[in-house]
């Protein structure tokens, strides 16, 4: 059995590209293993340490349904997904409690979205293992469980102690933070919005453990990409008979959460009609599962999140404006990286740390090249991205400080500070043919010194310069000396 840190993925799918796509997209962050075939994948459940399988729908030997329910007879623990972009969701739903499916995936996936549940996988079958340790210890001794329990709900309150945020003393943050401690006592709504990557889920957490809901329960629930059956279900439970595979009663993530909070994250994916049905539920305090005539009474604070703009989406017709003034009791926006730069060397050498104990190999820190770099670039996908960047990074170096040459293309070919207002000429009205020609050269050089940590020789080959011709390129534009670590 192949041991790792990182938790064990296995992807089924009969479709070559289909697994290079999603291989790549998930093996930065997991240790992920394919099959192309039902028999196959079996096997590799036979003998690697597997959380989670995801598997595709429409196989040729047997669907993913059918494969899953097997996986559930053999391997209980391991959590189960199923990922379509051919069949009817309502097959797929027919077959969902038979399989134990834990999330349905729709095609075309964004990656982000992917990424969340996926982690949401592992984190599920984390606290099953947990669960199942807790059960077998209250046989022995329910006194030591509650001490134990109470261990872990003061760790998770230190945890998401607001203090505990990382970030620079004069980030921009800091005002997110001021106003989670502010309104976190009361039972208001939140609702969460900004780009994704940008700790939305970071912030629901604090919000709960700084909140007097800190020893009830904290659940979540990402509402992208998902049936409105299936997400109906998974909210506010079902009954047993309520469709063709409901063989036993479900417990809504309403209900579980009865007491303490639930975040729904990406809640402006979701379509008019659950809308509607969720409106109902706020303004009631009550949950109806499906299939039932009986309605519950739930103690629920609700969190919710989006990267959309949800008063655009109003004035489309796309989203209820009485939901959205029902989710924003409070509103609170948290900005993407690039704004806040000055976090960023903070913030990429926790990331460092972790992933140095996660991978089990030592590193100092980055140098001073590699992190005006980090600095430099734009970030698209915020921390997200930022922790799979030096993730990367680490893996790929063979020494004790990241240097910047380890840095991907895309990062690397940021521009610095000093030179962004000259390439903006570039595009710009303003300035000589000259000037936005030499601004292009010297964001040229500079990557391509980098590229070859600063040999002079081997970047003049690159480029087709003497190393004369080279040097003197150089001290125009002030790039002759390398930064030190």
């Amino acid at each position: 059995m192949a041991g790792t840190a990182r938790p064990g993925i296995l992807i089924v799918d009969d479709e070559a590209l289909s697994l290079q796509t999603l291989t790549r997209t998930l093996d930065e962050e997991f240790e992920v293993f394919t099959a192309g075939s039902a028999a196959q994948a079996l096997g590799v459940l036979e003998t690697e340490r597997i959380q989670a399988v995801l598997a595709d729908q429409r196989m040729p030997e047997q669907t993913g349904v059918a494969f899953l329910t097997t996986v559930r007879e053999q391997w209980p623990e391991v959590v189960r997904m199923i990922i379509s972009g051919y069949t009817d969701p309502d097959d797929i739903i027919d077959g969902i409690n038979g399989a134990g499916i834990y999330q349905f995936i729709s095609k075309p996936w964004h990656p982000d979205n992917l990424l969340l549940v996926v982690r949401n996988a592992c984190e599920l079958y984390r606290l099953q293992r947990e669960n199942a340790l807790m059960t077998l210890e209250m046989r022995v001794a329910t006194p030591t469980l509650e001490k134990r329990l109470d261990r872990q709900r003061s760790v998770l309150k230190r945890s998401y102690r607001l203090d505990g945020i990382v970030r620079s003393p004069d980030s921009p943050i800091n005002a997110v933070c001021d106003q989670v401690a502010q309104i976190a006592p009361y039972d208001i709504s939140v609702l969460l919005d900004g780009e994704s990557g940008t700790g939305k889920e970071l912030f629901a957490r604090a919000i709960h453990y700084n909140s007097d809901r800190a020893g009830k329960p904290f659940v979540a629930e990402n509402c992208a990409a998902m049936p409105d059956q299936l997400l109906e279900s998974e909210l506010f439970g079902h009954k047993r008979g309520a469709f063709t595979s409901a063989v036993t009663d479900h417990i809504g993530l309403f209900e579980q959460a009865d007491g303490g909070t639930i975040f729904l994250d990406e809640i402006g994916d979701t379509s008019p009609t659950f809308q509607m049905k969720l409106l109902r539920v706020l303004q009631e305090g009550e949950v109806r599962p499906v299939g039932s005539a009986k309605r519950r009474t739930v103690n629920v604070r609700v969190v919710a999140a989006t990267n959309r703009d949800l008063e655009q989406e109003i004035r489309a017709g796309r989203f209820r404006e009485d939901l959205y003034y029902r989710l924003a009791g409070v509103r609170l926006h948290l900005p993407p990286l690039r704004a806040r730069r000055g976090d960023i060397p903070v913030i990429g050498q926790c990331l460092l740390d972790e992933a140095a104990r996660a991978f089990g190999k030592p590193c100092d820190g980055f140098s001073r090249e590699a992190m005006q770099c980090l600095c430099d670039y734009h970030w698209p996908g915020n921390v997200r991205e930022l922790r799979n960047e030096i993730q990367r990074m680490l893996v790929m170096s063979d020494a004790p400080v990241l240097d910047a040459a380890l840095l991907a293309p895309r990062v690397l070919r940021a521009a610095p500070r000093a030179e962004e207002a000259a390439t903006d000429q570039l595009a710009g009205l303003d300035g000589t043919l000259k000037d936005r020609v030499e601004a292009l050269e010297a964001r040229v050089l500079r990557e391509t010194l980098i590229r070859h940590r600063w040999n002079k020789s081997r970047a003049a080959e690159e480029l087709g310069l003497s190393r004369v011709g080279l040097r003197n390129k150089l001290d125009r534009y002030g790039l002759g000396q390398r930064s030190e670590p």
